[in-house]
């Protein structure tokens, strides 16, 4: 299940260190790309699919991203999965990210196939948040909005799901 808003702001800044930008103090770098790996192939066997499975993240607050196709699911497009280095927080999109807004995604993301994601994000220790609130702008306290011009000020997304 799926942390609501008032969860996931929660969580977000209880996440947000000082200085932390890539990584927690606490990341334990092999345990998290051996749960990802394991996400990986329960996805695709879930979907009966191979999946596209980004490995290879640097320099990024994310660790990887695993890309469902559309023709595995009753969706009219993929269903990507980003997992954040942060937490275990995970985001699930319809399409890539920022495709589509919460409306749109309510209506054209089939329930069952984000069910099934959650399921296997749920069996593996990880908690799924909705990417709508993430494109709001960076508020914390890390100092990771240093890392961009004044005129571009960072989203959440930009500090938990992406390149630096």
């Amino acid at each position: 299940m799926p942390l609501d808003e008032q969860q996931t702001w929660a969580m977000l800044r209880e996440l947000d260190e000082p200085g932390q930008w890539e990584v927690p103090h606490d990341f334990d770098g092999p345990a998290a790309r051996a749960r990802f790996e394991r996400l990986a192939e329960r996805l695709e066997r879930r979907f009966d699919c191979s999946c596209e499975v980004d490995r290879h993240v640097q320099d990024a607050s994310h660790l990887g991203r695993i890309v469902i196709p559309a023709s595995a699911t009753s969706a009219q497009d993929q269903v990507t999965v980003t997992v954040s280095n942060f937490g275990g927080l995970v985001a699930v999109t319809l399409g890539n990210p920022g495709s589509y807004d919460e409306d749109e995604e309510r209506e054209l993301f089939p329930a069952r196939d984000r069910r099934r994601v959650e399921d296997e994000l749920e069996a593996l220790g990880y908690l799924p948040v909705s990417e709508h609130p993430l494109w709001t702008k960076y508020t914390g306290i890390s100092g990771f909005d240093s890392l961009y011009p004044p005129d571009r000020p960072p989203s959440w997304w930009d500090r938990f799901f992406d390149y630096l």
